[in-house]
């Protein structure tokens, strides 16, 4: 089948690269000329493990093509991606601007058959809203049908999640298209939920909410446990253990971040402000949230002077595996450790710009003469560290462990003061 993504970012990209190694001749449009050059050079724009290799494969095989014809790639596909970047506006509301740009450079493209998928997070009702742009701009129904198809997939673990994903949610206003979308996804084993268009939206907002919702609950609990001395961890496992709970999500840290969980969570509570249901549960999880770096930041203080004071970190990023430090619980730890007047010396693997810390390419010069060491991300070879080497090159002994990832007994074994949340 011939599709068309418009958008080279993380969600296009990630879905250009899958559907062309399912052997789907896919035609990726940008409108940024130096991103379509880098990505001809095979360069992927974004971080993700696999993802450029893919990319690569497949460009050479001639399944995905790279290209800034917008006119060309609609007009050559049946199906057409829309991939475009939502943002969120001054009031929590979501900025659809590049998103019905597109749609409105779609209309007069369209003079056969076409089905327009909406991938990324969008407000409910804003499919319908396409459909009346579209009708409105002169196209009959004939030419095309709008389908909700919202992404699950996670930065760092985007091409598994899209190879392997527990649904496939499709929102239709006819059954026309399911046929379509079954040929293009049939290599996918998964389960199809088939809904209304405001319904497919509305499971997105759920998924994410539900996800922060989870998050912020087992992060409270941990600060309750904390006062009573009980290890969160094990906590978390006697809950885990239930089925109508489940394990996922349940350990205890600095919080979510990155550019979905925030958004989404903002711009579901912004929607049903509008329709006068005040959203209790979202913003309760949003504050518990908010406040995690400074329950941390209390925790080192107790121990630690951070005025003028060496202070490593670990992460940078809000998720291991990733690049992005949007709204990243690790940076916020960071800017305010700056505010308090540390010097803060910074290692991620891949995170490539900090203009508040020092910056380091090795682990473990950057804890030379640290007084206090910080775990912010939990990236699996920060598991793995020498902790002999750690404790010899820092001129302290705390290690503040954000993510309760590290063993305290290991810790503790190798001379440092272990300090976390509600962890013995």
């Amino acid at each position: 089948m011939n599709v068309c993504v418009i958008g080279a970012d993380y969600v296009g990209l990630t879905t250009s690269a899958v559907l062309a190694d399912f052997g789907h001749k896919v035609f990726c449009v940008d409108y940024d000329n130096e991103k379509i050059k880098r990505l001809l050079d095979g360069k992927s724009s974004i971080y993700e493990p696999g993802l450029e290799s893919l990319i690569l494969k497949n460009t050479e095989r001639g399944t995905l093509k790279f290209t800034t014809n917008f006119k060309e790639a609609v007009k050559k596909s049946t199906i057409v991606f829309i991939t475009v970047t939502t943002e969120r506006g001054m009031d929590k509301s979501t900025n659809l601007t590049f998103y019905l740009d597109v749609a409105k450079d779609l209309i007069p493209l369209i003079d056969s058959y076409k089905v327009i998928l909406t991938k990324c997070t969008v407000p409910i009702g804003t499919n319908e809203q396409m459909i009346n742009m579209f009708e409105e701009g002169g196209l009959g129904r004939e030419y095309f049908d709008v389908v909700s198809n919202p992404e699950f997939v996670r930065e760092g673990t985007a091409i598994a999640d899209m190879l392997h994903p527990d649904k496939i949610v499709l929102g239709v206003d006819n059954p026309k298209p399911i046929t379509i979308l079954q040929k293009l996804y049939q290599k996918i084993d998964a389960p199809m939920i088939i809904t209304n268009l405001n319904g497919a939206e509305m499971i997105k907002y759920a998924s994410n909410a539900f996800l922060a919702v989870k998050l912020a609950f087992i992060n409270e609990l941990a600060q309750i446990s904390d006062s009573y001395k009980v290890d969160i961890n094990d906590v978390a496992l006697g809950l885990g253990t239930d089925p109508r709970i489940g394990p996922h999500l349940l350990q205890a840290g600095l919080g979510y971040g990155g550019s979905c969980l925030p958004l989404d969570l903002a711009s579901l509570g912004n929607q049903s402000l509008e329709r006068g249901t005040p959203p209790y549960l979202l913003q309760a999880a949003q504050k518990i949230n908010d406040r995690l770096v400074d329950v941390y930041l209390d925790k080192l203080k107790e121990l630690q002077q951070i005025k003028s004071t060496k202070i490593t970190v670990w992460g940078a990023a809000f998720n291991p595996n990733s690049d992005d430090n949007s709204h990243s619980p690790a940076m916020k730890l960071i800017e305010r450790l700056v505010e308090e007047g540390a010097e803060v010396h910074v290692y991620d693997p891949v995170v490539t710009h900090i203009k508040s810390a020092t910056l380091h390419d090795d682990l473990y010069k950057s804890v030379e003469h640290a007084s206090a060491l910080i775990i912010a991300t939990d990236l699996p070879h920060f598991l793995q560290a020498d902790w002999n080497q750690v404790t010899n090159r820092m001129a302290g002994d705390l290690l503040l462990d954000c993510r309760n990832c590290l063993s305290p007994r290991v810790i503790k074994h190798h001379g440092l003061t272990y300090i976390g949340v509600a962890r013995s």
